[in-house]
């Protein structure tokens, strides 16, 4: 989800950024003319003021429109004012808004401004307002700050506080400089590099195998961990469904249709022999006789590939089939595996190595004649319950109970018991549209016809809630076994690990102690597979030599360290990373000094909001 901080708002931006922001609110102009953007009017004229600048209730209600079409583009889709609203999207704009009044308040105390030419040819970039030869046309322009409620002349202001704005901006939050010092101190910990040497315990290392518990063990297992064995608050649901393979079974099949389907899908059931094979393809017939001479001569396929300057990959064809090669297919098909042919491609004299042969493969119709007729079936089924779908809708409409549905339309009855938010063991909650209405279903509700993913439908009604409540010791009890079993191979091994670990502080060779896995160096965003994230920032707590045991779930291991390099003092990718490090240091420091510079003239100047006004609004933007 994108961001919707206040800090966003506050970002300092560039001159060549505010003009490109202008061109991108040239095109949000004319995309909003669908979306409702018109002057609010009406008796209440501002949401509020920062100093000497007023906030009007248009540009309130167009900040917040242009947030809620940014928001939508990033999403891919057009969401509701009312749910960006609920994202937050409103405070954003409000935000944006107000640092922007506090901005322009300040460049009017200071006499800061721009000439006319200056906002004419910022103007004359906005893309909304040029006509199909590209060049402004003042008659477009008119009618987009018309459709927008604004007048040239406001607009045209509004330019200008703008570019003075950005100014502003550029005289706050440029010239700095990241500090050498810190630049340093950063590169030689992002650049550090570390090995280490680790041994991971699993049951296989421990001396003794854990032996089986006791029923007492058990059951004082099961009373010290009762919430493990608890069935959570359910919902009971009753439901009446209807899905495709309950009545596939009794749709006829024409065998007709069968080897119709049969000879559609030929390809799937008859598949040709083919070879492997890889081609080098020459200019001319003389350079391929010439090449195959050095073959003759002893040397290898490779190598003609590598003096041609291409890879391996360049030249192979993958698995082809007889008719795939055309003029060659004969050749090729009659070569033995490892052998090299020389034959005419479609693209020129080549040469050909066949690397493998895949034999064709023969399904007859007897032998795929029942699978496709359940596929025909299951097809059939579909299509009877599609038709069935408005039925049991006009019924549960009128008052049939899920049992009497049941019976008046062959689906099944029954009732489970739902968690929120899981998938139970029950059938139909393998489908997801019936977990997201059984999810949503609540004491009340009329029941309603639910098409499931295959074609299959279910209509569902709460019952009651089910509260949680032990499982009965007996039921769970094998639960309990597996779980306690865990519980003792991990407390095992852990004990394991800490007498290696004592072992190789007396002296003991990791080695001697099971298999080890090198690392001989990393960086503090590599990555070690199986390890868990906390593997890492342990690695570059360590001192060199230092042996350590690291647990976190199911992973045990013992750990030595064995190398610390430093940052490489010099060299290419030394300064490049030094170069990006003081370009995110001074991006940083530049924001938060515009943050403070805006945070400081918006207190100075005084805000002042009419929350009354902001959420009538936001009401009619809705």
């Amino acid at each position: 989800m994108a961001k919707t901080t206040d800090d966003e708002a506050k970002k300092p931006v560039s001159r060549g950024q505010k003009t490109a922001a202008w061109l991108m609110t040239g095109m949000l102009i004319l995309g909003l003319g669908g979306f409702g953007v018109t002057n609010f009017g009406g008796n209440v004229s501002s949401i509020g003021s920062v100093g000497d600048i007023t906030l009007s209730v248009d540009d309130y209600a167009r900040a917040v429109r242009q947030e809620v079409a940014a928001f939508s583009a990033q999403l891919g889709s057009q969401i509701p004012v009312s749910e960006a609203i609920g994202f937050g999207l409103d405070r954003k704009a409000l935000q944006g808004l107000v640092t922007r009044a506090a901005l322009d308040d300040a460049a009017l105390k200071m006499g800061l401004s721009v000439g006319d030419q200056t906002v004419a040819a910022e103007v004359l970039k906005i893309s909304a307002f040029q006509g199909t030869s590209g060049t402004f046309d003042r008659a477009a322009y008119r009618q987009v700050l018309q459709r927008e409620g604004l007048t040239e002349a406001a607009f045209e202001e509004s330019v200008r506080r703008d570019v003075a704005r950005s100014l502003l901006q550029g005289a706050v939050a440029g010239g700095f400089a990241a500090p050498e010092a810190l630049t340093e101190t950063l590169y030689k910990w992002i650049a550090e590099r570390r090995g280490f040497a680790m041994i991971r315990l699993t049951e296989a290392d421990l001396a003794a195998p854990v032996p089986a518990p006791t029923d007492d063990q058990l059951k004082a297992y099961y009373d010290a961990n009762i919430a493990a064995f608890t069935h959570p608050e359910a919902k009971r649901i009753a439901y009446a469904a209807l899905l495709p393979e309950m009545i596939a079974k009794d749709q006829p099949v024409d065998e007709a249709a069968v080897r119709k389907m049969y000879d559609q899908r030929i390809s799937e059931f008859v598949v040709p022999e083919r070879r492997l094979v890889e081609r080098l393809v020459y200019p001319d017939q003389a350079a391929a006789d010439a090449a195959k001479a050095k073959l003759d001569g002893g040397a290898t396929f490779d190598s003609l590939v590598a003096e041609r300057g291409l890879t391996m990959d360049a030249v192979d064809m993958g698995d082809v089939s007889k008719p795939d090669l055309g003029a060659a297919g004969d050749a090729v098909f009659a070569a033995a595996v490892g052998s090299v042919v020389p034959a005419t491609s479609d693209l020129g004299p080549a040469l050909f190595r066949v690397n493998g042969v895949l034999d064709g493969e023969e399904t007859s119709f007897d032998e795929a004649k029942d699978g496709l007729s359940e596929e025909l079936r299951m097809d059939a089924a579909r299509r009877a319950i599609s038709d069935k779908v408005e039925e049991i809708d006009d019924l549960l409409a009128g008052g049939t109970s899920l049992e009497d549905l049941a019976r008046e339309t062959g689906m099944e009855y029954s009732t489970l018991d739902h968690v929120v938010g899981q998938q139970g063991e029950a059938p139909l909650e393998g489908y997801q549209a019936f977990r997201a209405a059984a999810d949503k279903v609540k004491d009340g509700d009329f029941a309603e016809a639910v098409v499931l993913e295959d074609g299959g439908v279910v209509a569902l009604e709460f019952l009651e809630t089910v509260p949680a409540a032990p499982i009965p010791f007996d039921e769970a009890k094998e639960k309990v076994a597996e779980s306690w079993r865990e519980a003792e191979v991990k407390k095992a091994l852990s004990a394991q690990a800490i007498a290696f670990k004592a072992a190789v502080e007396g002296g003991a060779s990791l080695g001697s102690l099971g298999i080890v896995d090198q690392t001989p160096e990393i960086s503090r965003d590599g990555f070690v597979e199986g390890a868990p994230q906390s593997l890492l920032p342990a690695v570059f707590t360590m001192a060199e030599g230092e042996v350590r045991v690291i647990e976190e779930g199911d992973f045990i291991a013992l750990l030595r360290l064995e190398t610390v390099k430093p940052a490489e003092a010099t060299g290419e990718e030394a300064d490049a990373l030094r170069a990006a490090l003081r370009a995110q240091i001074e991006q940083a420091i530049s924001q938060d000094a515009f943050s403070a510079f805006a945070t400081a003239v918006s207190a100075e100047a005084g805000i002042t909001l009419d929350q009354t006004a902001i959420n009538a609004v936001n009401a009619r933007l809705q």
